[in-house]
């Protein structure tokens, strides 16, 4: 029988998720959604959506982002048009980088 492992997130990606989530119900509410709309528009349960919406570190990104796009909430601080051309710019940096990373045959001398 396998043992299932506790997954521990740090302070910041949790505060991160949280306020996403605040931002989402925000937004959802300003613009007089009802929770049940921006799920069915999304294709998820209510529930899933409270998940979203109080910070839950196990929602699906790709659901997170789809429903922070569906509100009206700004991610990355760009416009939607702007992100692609972001993500452009960012696979040209990878392509200068190694493609695979292989660990240090000599062990880091960190005592300073």
């Amino acid at each position: 029988m396998q043992t299932q492992r506790t997954r521990s997130y740090s302070r910041h990606s949790r505060e991160a998720v949280a306020l996403l989530g605040r931002l989402i119900r925000l937004h959802r509410k300003k613009r007089k959604l009802t929770a049940k709309d921006v799920a069915d528009r999304v294709g998820i349960n209510r529930t899933t959506l409270r998940k979203i919406e109080t910070g839950n570190m196990k929602c699906e990104s790709g659901l997170l982002f789809e429903v922070a796009a569906l509100v009206g909430v700004k991610l990355f601080d760009a416009e939607a048009s702007s992100l692609a051309e972001l993500r452009e710019r960012t696979d040209d940096r990878i392509a200068l980088l190694p493609k695979t990373i292989r660990p240090s045959e000599h062990p880091l001398d960190d005592d300073f």
